[in-house]
């Protein structure tokens, strides 16, 4: 599984990282908003599995709402819908892991189908918003995700013990969570000394605020990747499935693979405001 895990990962990222540097921005738009049409069908299945054609109009549909905020150029619009994924973030989605797999998906159905059109959009807005700065301050606060993901498994295999949350994802523990985060802080200690300040959002941080805001704001992001990929899970188990769907051989969904940038785009996002 591991090794089928790392070759998928491999040819996404030769077909990502030529994207971002080689060509055109509008490039790596189209290419995310495939993957959000997507993930926003794997949406649909999870709530409703036997509503077929029910799953493709909800992707047109969260591909007609992603291409209207950013064709129409509404700022006030695109700023709402980055506020709105945000507050969820910050607030609705604890509540919701806080009560585990106390709840029931089929009473939450509509939440959810509205949660989608929100979160996805918001998503893929940041990221147009946060690769307007440069190929490397989209690349390294999408690469933070993926370093406290990786932090989080291999020292999650070795010194894991404790549960981060039994209920909704018993393979996760608070060591692995610990490790992911130590590894981010490392990360962007190493981005501030080796690349120009202004190339990363961690680098613009420190010079803007100091390094002790600097730390809160990489706790803050790596928090809430954490939580995205809690919220994913979540979801799955409420819909009794193990996977989003097969697209990706070894790793599941595309839900899967971008569950943790869900949160910390947009977050991020907002946070460059503040600079």
């Amino acid at each position: 599984m591991l090794r089928t895990r790392i070759i998928t990962a491999v040819v996404l990222l030769a077909v990502f990282l030529p994207t971002l540097f080689l060509l055109p921005a509008f490039y790596l738009g189209a290419l995310f908003l495939l993957l959000i049409a997507a993930a926003a069908w794997e949406w649909s299945r999870l709530i409703a599995p036997e509503a077929t054609l029910a799953a493709w109009l909800y992707a047109l549909c969260c591909l007609f709402i992603s291409m209207f905020l950013v064709g129409f150029s509404l700022p006030e619009w695109q700023l709402g819908l980055l506020a709105l994924a945000a507050l969820f973030w910050f607030f609705i989605a604890p509540f919701l892991l806080f009560k585990g797999m106390n709840l029931s998906l089929l009473k939450l159905r509509f939440f959810y189908s509205i949660l989608g059109l929100i979160l996805l959009p918001a998503a893929w807005l940041a990221l147009l918003l946060l690769r307007d700065l440069g190929p490397i301050f989209l690349l390294s606060t999408m690469a933070l995700v993926w370093v406290a993901d990786i932090g989080a498994y291999f020292l999650g295999k070795t010194f894991g013990k404790h549960k981060l949350a039994a209920q909704i994802s018993p393979g996760k523990t608070i060591e692995g969570a610990v490790g992911g985060l130590a590894l981010t802080y490392l990360f962007a200690f190493l981005c501030i000394v080796y690349l120009p300040l202004g190339d990363t959002i961690f680098g613009a941080w420190a010079v803007r605020f100091g390094w002790i805001p600097m730390v809160l704001m990489v706790t803050v992001l790596t928090l809430f990747s954490i939580s995205g990929d809690l919220f994913e899970s979540q979801f799955k188990r409420l819909a009794g499935v193990k996977d989003s769907s097969h697209l990706l051989p070894g790793h599941g969904g595309v839900l899967d693979r971008i569950d943790a940038l869900l949160p910390v785009l947009p977050i991020a996002a907002l946070l460059v405001g503040l600079i």
